[in-house]
């Protein structure tokens, strides 16, 4: 069987407001990587993000399951700061991790999961530490001040690092790992031109 045929699809959730700019890098890495991106919205109508792209979902998320898919990606949107609408796929989330099954949340989404108690025993980061303890949760002793954390199967980043919220995702799911990782990174966040080369001869240029 063909391994890039065998992986289950990684669902990207979309919503009103959300945030075009955090989740490229890493959806269009996985893309390229072989991973299908599937869509999942609050329904199969379509929506509309920060930039006014519309976007149709391809799935719903009371359709979407853990067993199904190989890592959820929340990304971060007014809605999650402004009402209850997005607390659906906090509790998506918790079902993901319970199964074993990753999830990766950047910017706003980070708050959603710790309105959830999912952050309340695993390190995380956000856009600053003060953001998460207007939330009333639990978990600020674990909150850590750097780009993005993996804790277990749970990725975190603030809204101004969607490069490292990716590298991140490479490494938890083995898309890229070690020198070429580091060279993607030092590529596409410090502009880097001579780690191109260590791409190139990766094959993951």
């Amino acid at each position: 069987m063909n391994a890039i045929a065998d992986r289950k699809p990684v669902h990207l959730a979309v919503y009103d407001t959300l945030a075009d700019w955090e989740t490229g890098h890493a959806t269009a890495h996985l893309a390229r990587a072989g991973h299908e991106i599937r869509t999942v919205g609050p329904s199969t109508d379509p929506v509309t993000s920060i930039g006014g792209l519309r976007i149709q979902p391809a799935t719903a998320l009371d359709d979407v399951r853990p067993e199904d898919s190989s890592l959820l990606i929340l990304p971060g949107a007014d809605l999650w700061d402004t009402s209850s609408d997005l607390a659906p796929f906090a509790r998506k989330a918790r079902a993901f991790l319970e199964a074993g099954v990753p999830v990766a949340a950047i910017c706003g989404a980070t708050a959603g999961l710790a309105r959830e108690g999912l952050l309340d025993d695993r390190s995380h980061t956000s856009a600053v530490s003060f953001y998460l303890a207007a939330t009333g949760y639990a978990g600020g002793e674990r909150y850590v001040e750097t780009d993005a954390v993996t804790d277990g199967n749970l990725v975190t980043a603030g809204p101004t690092e969607p490069v490292a919220f990716a590298r991140e995702i490479f490494r938890l799911l083995g898309v890229y790992e070690g020198e070429v990782l580091d060279a993607w990174y030092r590529l596409f966040h410090d502009s880097d031109a001579a780690a191109y080369a260590v791409l190139e001869k990766a094959g993951a240029a």
